[in-house]
């Protein structure tokens, strides 16, 4: 192709006479020589069950003589690697402007052998590198001319058809496993004052719980669509009164009281005293309120004149009942 696109691009130029003859001399010996390769080739085929019986048995008499030709006898066969064996006979193909997609490259002589062609193509390359280490462990046999009637070589080729087996081999079907038991017991929380302190400032209050809650029978704000999607529930609902429900207070924050303190002002307030400067006014009367006994008659002015003479010794006006003097 690249002769006939040069041909017809280019108006050509014309040669000597023995410019010509040497070129076509030159040809001649190429084929010359090509055709004594090929007889060469073919004793060599002949002879390989004599030569390196092993490798034959693996790949063949033909593979084994390209090998053995392109590296240059059985000892240097023998020291190749099987890395290096795999890519005995591999063309580079330079394909300017074409696909690349059916190029194989790192391909030998070794990849197109009958023992990897019989494979599937999506498990030849693997094929391939197993065939290529057998044929090195061959070579090497036959190289000390170990094992001349080729039982290495044919143990080593059922290794290979062993493993191609095990590779074509489908794989397990899943077994159909039964669901695990439900567990019932109850999962472990984390606790702490840290959970706890969260807890307490994302709960929902009082007030979000009224908000949520429906009265079923009833319409609502949101029937005109006036606010829609917005709706109060029975927040200042409850009751008589239609106020807000009072928060609950938390014990835990509320302030202790002595209990000298509660009788002085449960005391102070039974006469229901409300003063200003001192000076009574007329609300005061003698009748209490008592959780004891109910109604109460009682003297308004007792309870303040005990709560003057209990602080006298701390009054700023008044004077000691006594004094010494020296």
């Amino acid at each position: 192709m690249v002769v006939s696109v040069t041909a017809s691009t280019t108006q050509g130029q014309r040669i000597e006479q023995e410019e010509l003859d040497c070129v076509m001399e030159a040809c001649d010996m190429a084929l010359i020589l090509n055709e004594k390769k090929l007889k060469i080739l073919g004793y060599v085929e002949s002879r390989m069950s004599f030569i390196a019986p092993n490798v034959s048995a693996i790949v063949g008499s033909t593979v084994a003589t390209k090998l053995m030709g392109l590296a240059g006898g059985l000892s240097a066969l023998s020291k190749i690697p099987a890395c290096n064996m795999l890519v005995l006979g591999a063309q580079r193909k330079t394909l300017a402007g074409f696909s690349s997609a059916a190029i194989l490259p790192h391909t030998g002589f070794i990849f197109y052998s009958d023992l990897v062609q019989s494979t599937p193509p999506d498990v030849r390359r693997k094929v391939a590198r197993v065939v290529a280490a057998k044929c090195t462990l061959a070579a090497r046999v036959d190289s000390f001319h170990e094992s001349p009637e080729g039982d290495v070589g044919q143990d080593l080729r059922d290794q290979v058809q062993k493993k191609i087996d095990k590779i074509l081999e489908p794989p397990p079907v899943k077994s159909a496993k039964p669901l695990p038991r439900p567990d019932d017991a109850p999962r472990k929380k984390r606790g702490g004052r840290r959970v706890r302190k969260m807890k307490d400032r994302y709960a929902i209050t009082e007030i979000r719980k009224q908000a949520n809650r429906m009265t079923f029978g009833s319409i609502q704000e949101d029937a005109y669509q006036d606010d829609l999607g917005f709706s109060t529930g029975q927040l200042g609902k409850g009751g008589a009164s239609g106020s807000v429900r009072a928060p609950t207070a938390d014990k835990k924050t509320q302030v202790s009281i002595s209990k000298r303190l509660q009788r002085q002002i449960h005391t102070a307030v039974f006469g229901g005293k409300s003063s200003v400067k001192g000076a009574a006014s007329g609300t005061a009367s003698s009748v209490a309120f008592t959780p004891l006994q109910g109604l109460e008659i009682v003297n308004p002015m007792a309870a303040e004149k005990r709560t003057q003479e209990g602080n006298k010794y701390f009054s700023n006006t008044a004077s000691f009942r006594s004094a010494k003097t020296s």
